[in-house]
């Protein structure tokens, strides 16, 4: 069974590599669809906490308590990176495109989680917990990697990034796996930390990197960010 969660958890990471069709686009034209990225990121973020993340926790007792906590969480790293990369001069990688790095760690680890909790409880529904979770990270990582190309990181190593904490999720597995009969504590609080972090980097970082502009643009930015919510909260239903 750990081979099969393993070998589940390593497809889901393999999403992350959609980004590669990026390379092909021209510097130019691509400039012109990050903050399109960012605004879907920042709606993904969003319906993904309050529609994925927050519901799976909201029975659970101080389950919002963590959520807050994990706000506060965030904001201190956040605080912690802009004094260490940006206090002496100009900040070369935006500190956002770090944050987006450590939540998606958190979350992509708690997907490896739930993969090995469906595959122990049954091999169909271990089957359908990792197309469901397939299915919600498309969008997700696409508009992780517009993230990180938006905050300063070169196309190569943005999708190296990228893949490198999707892979979180056959850690998560593993973890999970061998921590089955304890694993209801750690679902429990996981979710409500990246949910909290979730909308504060959403909240914080990216959405008033889209206020910024002022162009006509800016209209077609807020239907994509609608389109990030209303498509996670559709994929949530799919779930």
């Amino acid at each position: 069974m750990l081979l099969t969660i393993i070998i589940a958890t390593l497809i889901v990471s393999l999403i992350s590599l959609l980004s590669i069709v990026f390379l092909a686009i021209k510097e130019k034209s691509l400039n012109k669809l990050l903050l399109f990225l960012v605004a879907l990121s920042a709606g993904v973020l969003l319906g993904t906490a309050f529609f994925h993340l927050i519901p799976e926790i909201s029975t659970k007792e101080n389950a919002f308590v963590y959520v807050v906590l994990g706000f506060i969480l965030f904001f201190i790293i956040e605080k912690y990176l802009y004094w260490q990369h940006c206090h002496k001069g100009k900040c070369h990688v935006h500190t956002f495109a770090y944050m987006n790095l450590f939540g998606d760690f958190i979350h992509n680890f708690l997907d490896g989680l739930i993969i090995a909790s469906s595959f122990l409880i049954s091999l169909p529904l271990g089957i359908t917990a990792t197309i469901a979770i397939i299915i919600h990270e498309i969008p997700q990582e696409i508009s992780d990697f517009g993230v990180l190309l938006y905050g300063g990181f070169s196309k190569k190593k943005a999708i190296f990034l990228n893949f490198l904490t999707a892979l979180t999720a056959v850690i998560g597995g593993i973890v999970g796996y061998f921590l089955s009969s304890s694993s209801l504590l750690v679902l429990s609080i996981i979710p409500a930390i990246a949910a909290g972090g979730f909308i504060y980097i959403a909240c914080s970082d990216l959405i008033p990197e889209m206020k910024k502009d002022t162009t006509k643009l800016s209209i077609l930015h807020f239907i994509i960010f609608l389109l990030g919510i209303v498509l996670t909260y559709l994929l949530g239903m799919v779930e």
